[in-house]
Formats: C-alpha cells, sequence, structure tokens
C-alpha cells in the first residue's frame, strides 16, 4: 500500500524546526541555490484584487532531496495571517508527494533563519545593537534568530502602531533582552549596528541617511516589485547582497525603484549571499562599510525545510 503523504500542521512545524536547525539548512541551501546545483524558478504572482495575491514558488532541491513548491496566498491588512498556504514536497525518485507542511509557519521561521545566516556574515563581530523596524512575527522571530549569532546589548523597536511597539517591547523585556519601543524609525536606526525592516510598507520606513558606518541592514519585509522599504540613498551608499540575483533583479522593489530613479545600475549589485556563505565572495570588506541583505524568500528554502521535517519525523516503516 502507498504511504500517504505527512502533514504537519503549524504547530507541529512550530514545535520540531527550532531555530538552531533552521540557521543551519539555510548556511547550506542558498550556497546550492546560488552554484546552481539546485533548480528554482522565478515566482509566479496572479492578481487577485486590492492587497491580495497568490503566488506559485517551484523548486527542486539537490540529489534526492526531492522537489515541489509553496503554494501560497498574500492578503494585506488582512484580519489574519498575512500568508496563508503549504508546502508540497515530492520524493526525487518515485514522484510522489511525500509531504504537506504548514507554509505561513516554516516562512516566519525560515526568513528569521536566512536573515540571521546573512547577518552572521556580514554584520561587525562586535555588532550588539539592533533595531527593528515593523512589529509583527517577523519582528519577534527575528529577535529570536538574531539573539543566536550575536549578543544584543540594546534592541530599538519601532512601528506604525505605538501600542504594538510597546506591548512587544514590554515582551522582549519579561525574556530577558533589553529592549525599548522608539518614538520613530528614524531614532530606532540611527546608531543601530543591525537594522531589520520588518514591514508591509508598500513605501520606504528606512532612510539611508540614518545609516550609520559599519551598520548592517536586512530588507525582509518587501517580497515583490511594488513594495520598497527602503530607499535608494540607501542602496547608494551600500553593498546590497541579494539572496538570489534573477529574483532580486525582477521582484526587490527597492531595486527596481532605484534603477527607475536613475541613480542606481545592476552592475552595482554585489554577490549572492550563498556565495558568501560558501566562502566564494567575500562579506563584509572593512570595518565601515554599509551591507544591506535582500531577502525576499526562495522555494527551496521551505522546501529544505519540509525535507528536514519529514526526514525528522517520518515512520521507521
Amino acid at each position: 500500500m502507498t504511504a500517504s503523504p505527512l502533514f504537519l500542521d503549524a504547530s507541529t512545524v512550530r514545535r520540531r524546526l527550532d531555530m538552531e536547525t533552521c540557521i543551519r539548512l539555510m548556511r547550506t541551501v542558498m550556497p546550492e541555490l546560488s552554484s546552481g546545483e539546485e533548480g528554482e524558478l522565478l515566482r509566479s504572482f496572479i492578481a487577485l484584487g486590492e492587497g491580495q495575491t497568490f503566488a506559485l514558488m517551484p523548486a527542486a532541491l539537490t540529489g534526492d532531496q526531492g522537489f515541489g513548491a509553496k503554494l501560497v496566498s498574500v492578503y494585506a491588512h488582512a484580519d489574519h495571517k498575512a500568508h496563508e498556504g503549504l508546502v508540497i514536497l515530492f520524493d526525487r525518485v518515485s514522484g510522489k508527494p511525500v509531504c504537506v507542511a504548514d507554509a505561513a509557519e516554516i516562512t516566519r521561521i525560515r526568513t528569521a533563519a536566512m536573515s540571521a545566516a546573512a547577518t552572521d556574515v556580514l554584520a561587525r563581530p562586535d555588532a550588539s545593537r539592533l533595531a527593528l523596524i515593523g512589529t509583527g512575527l517577523q519582528a519577534r522571530a527575528h529577535i529570536d534568530a538574531l539573539a543566536r549569532i550575536r549578543t544584543l546589548d540594546d534592541i530599538a523597536l519601532w512601528g506604525r502602531n505605538p501600542d504594538k511597539a510597546e506591548a512587544l517591547a514590554a515582551e522582549l523585556r519579561a525574556s530577558g533582552f533589553p529592549a525599548r519601543a522608539c518614538a520613530s524609525a528614524q531614532v530606532a536606526a540611527e546608531g543601530a549596528d543591525m537594522i531589520c525592516t520588518v514591514t508591509a510598507s508598500r513605501d520606504p520606513v528606512l532612510k539611508g541617511e540614518w545609516v550609520k558606518p559599519g551598520a548592517h541592514v536586512n530588507l525582509v519585509g518587501s517580497s515583490g516589485p511594488m513594495a520598497a522599504e527602503a530607499d535608494t540613498a540607501l542602496l547608494v551608499k551600500a553593498r546590497l547582497l541579494p539572496d538570489h540575483r534573477p529574483h532580486v533583479e525582477a521582484h526587490g522593489g527597492e531595486v527596481l525603484r532605484a534603477l527607475d530613479s536613475g541613480e542606481y545600475t545592476l552592475d552595482r549589485l554585489d554577490a549572492e549571499i550563498g556565495d558568501v556563505l560558501a566562502g566564494r565572495a567575500p562579506g563584509r570588506r572593512a570595518a565601515d562599510d554599509i551591507t544591506v541583505y535582500k531577502s525576499l524568500g526562495h522555494a527551496v528554502q521551505d522546501l529544505a525545510a519540509a525535507a528536514w521535517l519529514h526526514q525528522t519525523l517520518r515512520s521507521p516503516t
């Protein structure tokens, strides 16, 4: 009898996919994507209405790890999770689906894990002051991830809703983190060694003039061509390292706006983060470099997490 696919709901993913493991998976899978060992097509979008999108993200992992896709809806201003969907893993040998996992929970964990992996090779070793712009699920996940690769001596938070920022700061302090809510994004960002933008904003919430020499920035919230979390001034003064160059050239909102301004050209894009993680390209070159990691998120990341969960949880029989 053919075994049924393993179905993993959000609570199972959250309980079994720990952040340390996911950071390790991201450090492995992204070099393979950058080297061309893994196959991934550009994601495709179907607009369903104002602020409503359906996306299909297909990819194949190396060796016998499998292949598949993430199918996800992205709804802005929804009264539920912004991302809803499934990660579907197929067996490489038989071609049969073997695992179906909650996409929102995998995305929450692997996005922050990937930011931590990037920050580890791009931020200064002594970086300890973190600014978080955004107060949603990714904000909390990024604290969990970044605390594993740097000592966080100061966490400055800003969000459009001051009450949510204060509540998150209080929650973090109760967990032992030195967190404070700030009156503006500028106050949060100025003086920070590391900055993460994790918002749903369509227009820049971070200005280049606020970012000090030597800082590292993770641009995470904008995952499509119509939104940009940072202004062109930041890209002009920084080294921008994409997670996957073809995707960032096609869907990186900050890059597309910078190109339209005439102040930026594609030849300024630096190495992919996978090449840095593999040692094929340099990370931080100088103490006063401003580095920017542009995260769009990729199906290989989702599938790597699903494949690990499937391997870990599948029955011995």
